[in-house]
C-alpha cells in the first residue's frame, strides 16, 4: 500500500497544478510498489515527471513576478538534486536508500503542497493566470516587486505578499 494517496485534501482548485500533483503521487506510489528489478526505472520516471512538474511551476512563478531565486524554486532545485543523488546511489547498488527516499517524498510532498504550492495557487488565481497559455488576465494584480519568498504570508515580507 502506498505511503501517499491522492485525496481531496491535496486539491488546490487549479486544474493543471492538481493534475501535476496527482501524477506525482502516482509516480511515488509506482516507486513504492516496484520490485527491485523495476525500481530504478520507476525512480527515473519519477525524476522525469518531477523535473517537468517543477519546471512548469517555476515558469508560472516567473510569469507572475516571482524572483528567479525565490525559496519555492530553490526548494525544487534541492529536491531534484537529492533525487539525482539517490539515483546514482541506487545505480551503485543502494536500493534501500531509494526506497527510504520514496517514503520521505511521501512525507514531504503534502507539506510542500499545503504551504508553498497552496500559496502559489492562490497567487495564480489572484492574478488570473492561465497556465495553458501563460497569460495573466489581471496584470494590475501582479506584485510591483518580484516575490522573493515562497509567496505565502508566512515567508514573504508584507510588501511582497501575493494578491
Amino acid at each position: 500500500m502506498p505511503t501517499l494517496n491522492w485525496s481531496d485534501a491535496l486539491e488546490l482548485d487549479l486544474p493543471l497544478m492538481d493534475e501535476h500533483h496527482r501524477d506525482f503521487v502516482d509516480a511515488v506510489a509506482a516507486v513504492e510498489a516496484a520490485e527491485d528489478g523495476a525500481l530504478l526505472p520507476a525512480w527515473c520516471a519519477l525524476i522525469v515527471h518531477t523535473d517537468e512538474h517543477f519546471g512548469a511551476e517555476d515558469r508560472w512563478m516567473l510569469d507572475t513576478h516571482f524572483a528567479a531565486a525565490n525559496c519555492h524554486s530553490l526548494q525544487h532545485l534541492m529536491v531534484l538534486r537529492v533525487l539525482h543523488d539517490v539515483e546514482q546511489r541506487a545505480r551503485d547498488g543502494d536500493l534501500g536508500l531509494l526506497r527510504e527516499m520514496a517514503r520521505e517524498l511521501a512525507t514531504w510532498f503534502p507539506q510542500h503542497l499545503q504551504s508553498m504550492d497552496a500559496a502559489l495557487a492562490l497567487h495564480l488565481r489572484n492574478v488570473g493566470y492561465d497556465a495553458s497559455t501563460g497569460s495573466v488576465l489581471r496584470p494590475e494584480a501582479l506584485p510591483a516587486q518580484p516575490i522573493t519568498g515562497c509567496g505565502g504570508t508566512a515567508c514573504s515580507p508584507p510588501d511582497q505578499t501575493p494578491g
